[in-house]
């Protein structure tokens, strides 16, 4: 049997990849563009704005939550979305501090 080395990646690296996987799609930047433009939603709003079908549309918004970068409040038979600003500025945060690293001086390939 061979010994399998498990990855020793940080807390701030799978965080990373988490919020990476909200924009790895354009219908859900799409959708988080929408939200913050209008600071509130009904799901029937994104299919009009965003073109796609209620199903994929319902797909989506339900990634951006379980990500945690938006969240839903029921009204009656509809869910209202908005943008998670706590956790949207978390994302920031740590998704920046990764961005404004320094680009080492060195020449290489």
């Amino acid at each position: 049997m061979k010994n399998r080395k498990k990855p020793n990646y940080t807390e701030e690296q799978n965080q990373i990849a988490v919020f990476a996987k909200a924009f790895s799609h354009p219908a859900r930047v799409a959708i988080l563009q929408h939200l913050f433009k209008i600071e509130e939603c009904i799901c029937g709003d994104l299919v009009e704005e965003i073109g796609l079908a209620q199903s994929t549309i319902s797909q989506h918004l339900k990634e951006l939550k379980n990500l945690k970068l938006i969240k839903g409040t029921v009204e009656g038979p509809r869910i209202c979305y908005c943008i998670d600003f706590e956790n949207w500025s978390k994302m920031k945060s740590i998704v920046n501090n990764f961005l404004d690293q320094d680009i080492p001086k060195i020449d290489c390939c």
